[in-house]
């Protein structure tokens, strides 16, 4: 059954994004902060950094062509856009301690990125006509903030199960 874990929470992840995005936008003070959940990359992040890289850019991909498919009907954007968060963060995880403290900032950071990845592509297509400072204030603070919670919360629970799963492996080849 462990053996499934790694893609049984991905497809867990990848069902609840839409239902936790119902909760967005939320107003306050007559302003709406729209709280984006980023909750399967930051998962394929950690499994970039803690389990394998390859099978991370494979899920990303399979995972980034459901959410084109089915969310945005622009093909190729999230399958783009995820493996290649996972890519980096794996070689960026061979040059530091893979401590869950460096793996929490550096998937903000990632997360980060592909949200500005996102609203430079959808400024750029004429998608969006928000200014930079706008998107800053109400979009991309309140979604850091909803997914640094979602780390704190769950990236320890990760960790371990990856690491575990991690080592069932390696006492597989061994044997």
């Amino acid at each position: 059954m462990i053996r499934f874990l790694v893609i049984i929470i991905s497809v867990l992840l990848f069902y609840m994004e839409p239902i936790f995005g119902l909760f967005s936008p939320i107003e306050l003070n007559s302003d709406f902060y729209v709280l984006v959940p980023r909750f399967l990359i930051i998962y394929l992040i950690f499994v970039a950094i803690y389990y394998d890289r390859k099978r991370a850019i494979i899920y990303a991909v399979f995972f980034g062509l459901l959410y084109d498919v089915f969310f945005i009907d622009i093909i190729g954007l999230y399958s783009f856009i995820y493996p290649l968060m996972c890519l980096v963060a794996s070689f960026i995880a061979k040059y530091v301690y893979q401590h869950l403290l460096v793996a929490t900032i550096l998937t903000l950071i990632l997360v980060a990125a592909v949200e500005l990845l996102l609203f430079l592509f959808y400024t750029f297509i004429g998608i969006k006509s928000m200014t930079f400072t706008v998107f800053l204030q109400h979009n991309l603070i309140p979604t850091m903030i909803a997914n640094f919670i979602f780390i704190v919360m769950f990236g320890w629970l990760f960790k371990y199960i990856l690491l575990n799963r991690f080592k069932q492996k390696t006492l597989l080849l061994q044997k």
